[in-house]
Parts: C-alpha cells; structure tokens; sequence
C-alpha cells in the first residue's frame, strides 16, 4: 500500500538515497532538504533516477521553515522520518561549547520540535508514525566524536519516552541506528575540526585525533552505503517491527558488549 512519507535531511547520504528508493517503490515521498541549491539539486537527482519526488527546503533550525513544512504537508503525511543530522569532531574537554550547542539544536532540540505537531495530529487521527534516524553513536562512545555521539545519546531517551507516552494513541514511534556508512557525512564532520583545533594552542595531542579521523573518515571502518538504504526503504513503510532497528545487525553484539563493559570500568 502506497504512503506519503516526508522524510527530513534528504539533501545527500542515506536520506537521499532513502527518498529517491521509496519513491522507486510508488510511495509518495516528500524529501525536505536544509537549503535551495540542494532542492535544485534533488530534484535534478530525482529526474536522472526516473522518480517523483515532493522536494521542500526545510532548515530545522528555522521556525518559519518548520512550521511552513507542517502547515504544507502535515495533514497528508503517513509517516514522518527524522533523518537530518550534523556533528562536530574533537576531544570534548576543547570543543568550544557553542559548537556542541548547534550540534543539540539541530539533532535533539529543533528535530523535537518538527516532530511535536505531527505527534499530537497523529494522535488526534489515532494513526501515523515517526521515525528518528539516531545511530550506534546513541549507545556507544567514540574518542574525538564527543558533540555528535552525545546528542545521539541524548535523543535516544527522547524517542523512548515518546514511544512509552504515546503507547495507545495508535501512533507508531522508531528508531534507525546505522553504523558508520560512506556517505561523506563522517568525512565533513572531521572537516569540522580544522576550523578551531590548533595543535600549537590546544593541549590534546593532534596524533590520536587524526588515528580517529582516518578510523572513522577513511575507507577501512566505512561501509557501502546501499544496503543500509535498503534496509531504511524496507522497513520505514511497514506496519510492525522493533521499536529499535540496528544496521548491520552485527553491530548489535558490539553495542551490547560496550554497555555491559561500563559497569567494571576503572576511573
């Protein structure tokens, strides 16, 4: 059955390559990117791939943006999918803090806030679902990756409250937790650090931040991106699944064995 799907952070990676897959499948997908040149460019994309796409310019950080998006569309979507995302990289004890700060903007408080209407109207039509794209980052830790893995920790209480408070509205509330895929989104994180990290000035060491870097930013920890697409174009239109869904399932072992060690860690 065909569902209209507005799915946020459409303009590059997974979310791309997620709105361009369900609309392959005959969904109808409204794919909201965060400025012009990327709603140029989708729909470009979108008429190379042979699909129809709804393309809207959504910047989550703008109020008129958000609340334009919800008024437009809000009253025909199915199914919400919160996929935008950005991250900041460097040792935790030196990010300058209001780096941290737009980090939690635009992945908790701002994705909050998009969701919340579509929320209480899914809960008035006893129907609909949202989805929030978080990652392993939401329940793991990662050197040198402290701004974005803590705003994913942070997110994933919040859409566990939800799903617990909403339960018998008849609103379905998910999570995605995708590994790490090469999608350039790691690789303009790392980006990041060289507009503030100085090595003569900072006193973290530049080695160990660049052995992360080329961990997480280079070819070898990266994985093709496609399967995780299909995964995400597979599971995000179905009517039943976990409440948490982890790509590649592998993954799931490893996250596990991280939490379980918390608990005999030394200071």
């Amino acid at each position: 059955m065909s569902k209209t799907i507005l799915i946020t952070g459409a303009g590059s990676g997974l979310g791309q390559g997620t709105a361009i897959g369900l609309a392959r499948k005959g969904h109808k997908v409204i794919a909201a990117v965060e400025n012009w040149p990327q709603v140029s460019g989708l729909l470009a994309t979108a008429k190379e791939a042979g699909v129809d796409l709804e393309v809207t310019k959504l910047d989550l950080l703008s109020k008129d943006d958000r609340e334009t998006v919800f008024r437009k569309y809000g009253n025909s979507v199915d199914i919400l999918v919160n996929n935008a995302a950005t991250g900041e990289t460097g040792p935790i004890a030196e990010v300058p803090v209001d780096r941290i700060r737009r980090v939690f903007e635009v992945n908790v408080f701002s994705t909050l806030e998009f969701a919340q209407p579509f929320a209480r109207l899914f809960a008035q039509k006893a129907r609909g679902k949202i989805v929030f794209t978080s990652s392993i980052a939401g329940f793991s830790t990662f050197k040198y990756l402290g701004p974005y893995v803590a705003s994913k920790h942070a997110l994933e209480p919040i859409v566990q409250l939800m799903r617990d408070e909403m339960e018998g509205t008849g609103v379905q509330i998910a999570t995605i937790n995708p590994g790490p895929f090469r999608t350039g989104f790691n690789d303009r994180m790392y980006d990041t650090l060289d507009q503030w990290y100085d090595p003569e000035k900072h006193f973290t060491p530049e080695g160990p931040i660049r052995d992360v870097q080329q961990l997480f930013a280079g070819d070898e920890l990266q994985l093709d991106p496609q399967p995780m697409i299909d995964f995400m174009v597979d599971l995000i239109p179905q009517d039943n699944h976990k409440f948490r869904n982890v790509f590649p399932e592998h993954f799931v072992g490893n996250v596990k064995a991280y939490q379980d060690s918390l608990w005999t860690k030394d200071m």
